[in-house]
């Protein structure tokens, strides 16, 4: 059965490491973008009906109910091995529980409230980022081997990992009840009121998001 009680929790983020710079805010603007893309998309898939969610559908993964899961996981996987190394923690001792069960929410509702306070994680931790840190090794203890990455190239990936499954949900959406929103209004400053009624929504200003 699915449940929620798998939430991860964590301790606050540490202070930060090294001098602000556009590396580290740009990151930071992706953060937010991540975010924001997540509640607009998600906002349109509360609006099926739960049969519509967890229906088969075409792609990577076989449903919204699925692919939404999965993005969500994720993000508590890579998110924990980016604060662990941050605090100076060894890695997690077991990977594999962040993926156990496989979909833990059932309906959207609990996903979007999990999804959120995931994507709040990954804003606070970019805040704490200096350009002179993003260098640091994070250490993924896998399965069969050790992984070491820069927090730089794990945040990337992690981005690209949104943005992919996020666009197989924004097609399925398109053979649904509930018409796909546009995720494509946010970096250009022309396009601020295009996204107003979500920064509304989630308590954010241009200021905060752009400096």
């Amino acid at each position: 059965m699915m449940n929620t009680a798998t939430v991860p929790q964590h301790p606050a983020p540490v202070a930060t490491t090294g001098a602000s710079g556009p590396l580290s805010q740009h990151l930071r603007a992706m953060a937010y973008q991540n975010a924001w893309a997540n509640h607009r998309l998600i906002k349109a898939c509360r609006a099926l009906r739960p049969d519509e969610f967890a229906a088969l559908r075409v792609g990577f993964f076989p449903s919204i109910q699925a692919t939404l899961n999965h993005n969500l996981t994720v993000d508590w996987f890579y998110i924990d091995a980016l604060e662990r190394e941050q605090r100076g923690e060894p890695p997690h001792p077991d990977i594999a529980s962040f993926f156990r069960p496989a979909c833990p929410f059932e309906t959207c509702a609990g996903l979007a409230e999990a999804q959120a306070a995931a994507d709040r994680r990954l804003i606070a931790y970019t805040e704490t980022q200096g350009d002179g840190g993003l260098g640091a090794l994070v250490t993924i203890a896998r399965p069969q081997f050790v992984q070491r990455d820069s927090r730089y190239r794990l945040l990337a990936h992690l981005f690209q990992h949104q943005i992919h499954h996020r666009g197989q949900v924004h097609t399925m959406l398109a053979g649904s009840s509930v018409a796909p929103p546009q995720l494509d209004e946010f970096f250009c400053a022309g396009e601020a009121g295009l996204r107003a009624a979500e920064f509304a929504e989630l308590g954010w200003t241009e200021d905060l998001v752009w400096g």
